[in-house]
């Protein structure tokens, strides 16, 4: 937890906007896996934790605009609490420890949250995932579920997103901590990616990395020889000499700032030659956007100069043809990188996603785009200072993808499906850096894992 200034200072932030009435930050409850006391690890809500900093359940925070208070509500401290736990703060200690000076009976809440509805103020919540938090809102506000919409509050998402996505130097501290974390998991993976190793193995060692760090891993980690499925969450394979593994991974912090990088290795640490021009094309397309990712630049156009660096590259060697920038235009690269470069960064790996994407990546000056290889970028606004984006470019071979488009003859202007239909055993390629953007430009959190071809295979073979 930071120091309790940190978290006055935020709401302090919110405070200062033109918003009145109250907003509501419930903490997230304990989620069981099997049975009621066997719960998953403990996650926090990040807006309770951004704002509120305690790790617990069974807590709600609430900023009064119009009377300038706070209140954190909970519950005490009971004696079963302690024999199982041992000792643990008042809930007066815990509001303490975060700067807020009342406190009240979280039985209590529903009635204060009623009473303020009755009465014609405005109650501000921000949209709830989570089924369980879901109905304990309904049962506070006396509503049904389907209702709950109508206190869902878009200018508090827009002011809670002015106030995240720019991060703090403390906030960058922390996410340094989770890229040195990221680069012992990554390197880790490099050492092991040898033939007969199974996926798994790699994967639960590079997890226990993260935990033995103090947090957790900021997303389930993708590990696969099959890396044409981006989000590949089964890890059963074992490695074979000419297949490349993608290991997409990170980690959090104790304080849930997270990491994020992708890098694909050859098995056995030596790439072949088809395995090095595709690989060398991704490469650029990520050396490209970190060369030129700077404030006040639309992440939009950096997405656009990936997409067009990678077809230049299948150009080259004969993947793709045509007119470069008629093929940008016409979103054909979408069939090899059905993704877009990035996305925000921060308390969340797919930055405060749960406020909605387009709020999040999007703004008034820039809107999502339609056309199909440009609708998937998640993040695409101009860049500030403080903002962490990924830049993820790669590059796949989908089996089903690929007879899907040249059944239907699609893009046979741009795309060599003959040459094509010799990589449907190919499998994908990710190299994944995140950027903080800076004053100037922007620098890419973390030591530096090994990413150019001659460094990866340098590493893998014991030179680095």
């Amino acid at each position: 937890m930071f120091d309790k200034n940190v978290y006055k200072s935020r709401r302090e932030a919110l405070m200062k906007s033109q918003l009145k009435g109250i907003a509501v930050f419930p903490a997230n409850d304990e989620a069981s896996c099997n049975y009621p006391d066997n719960t998953y690890h403990y996650r926090q809500d990040s807006n309770f934790a951004y704002f509120f900093g305690l790790d617990h359940p069974n807590l709600v925070g609430v900023i009064d605009f119009d009377k300038g208070e706070e209140v954190l509500f909970g519950e005490e401290v009971t004696i079963d609490t302690i024999i199982w736990c041992g000792p643990q703060p008042s809930l007066e200690e815990q509001a303490e420890s975060v700067g807020v000076k009342t406190t009240k009976d979280i039985n209590r809440f529903g009635e204060f949250v009623r009473e303020a509805v009755e009465k014609g103020r405005t109650v501000h919540i921000l949209p709830p995932y989570r089924g369980d938090m879901k109905i304990c809102l309904a049962r506070w506000f006396d509503i049904n579920i389907c209702d709950l919409d109508r206190f869902v509050s878009q200018a508090l998402i827009e002011e809670v997103v002015k106030l995240r996505e720019v991060k703090s130097d403390v906030e960058i501290a922390e996410m340094e901590i989770a890229a040195q974390t990221a680069y012992r998991m990554h390197t880790t993976a490099m050492k092991m990616c040898k033939p007969g190793v199974v996926e798994q193995e790699i994967s639960g060692t590079i997890e226990g990395i993260a935990i033995a760090a103090g947090g957790m891993v900021s997303f389930p980690n993708i590990v696969s020889v099959n890396g044409q499925t981006l989000h590949n969450h089964g890890h059963k394979n074992i490695l074979r000499e000419g297949r490349m593994l993608v290991v997409d991974a990170g980690a959090e912090t104790e304080n849930y700032y997270a990491s994020d990088f992708t890098r694909t290795t050859p098995v056995g640490g030596k790439f072949n030659q088809r395995q090095k021009e595709i690989y060398e094309i991704v490469l650029k397309a990520n050396m490209e956007v970190a060369a030129k990712t700077k404030p006040g630049m639309k992440y939009m156009v950096m997405h656009t100069l990936a997409a067009r660096t990678i077809i230049e590259g299948l150009n080259a060697v004969g993947l793709m043809k045509g007119d470069i920038d008629e093929a940008v235009v016409a979103g054909a690269h979408y069939l090899f990188m059905p993704h877009g470069l990035g996305h925000m960064l921060g308390m969340d790996v797919h930055d405060m996603e749960g406020l909605g994407e387009d709020n999040v990546g999007y703004d008034n000056a820039i809107h999502r785009s339609s056309q199909q290889g440009f609708s998937c970028l998640r993040c695409g606004k101009t860049l500030k200072p403080g903002f962490v984006v990924t830049d993820e470019p790669g590059i796949y071979f989908i089996p089903a993808l690929i007879d899907k488009w040249k059944a239907e003859g699609k893009h046979t202007d741009f795309i060599n499906y003959d040459a094509v239909e010799k990589y449907k055993d190919f499998g994908g390629i990710r190299i994944e850096d995140d950027l903080l953007i800076t004053a100037d430009g922007n620098r890419i959190l973390g030591p530096g894992i090994p990413k150019t071809v001659k460094d990866v295979e340098d590493f893998c073979l014991g030179n680095i």
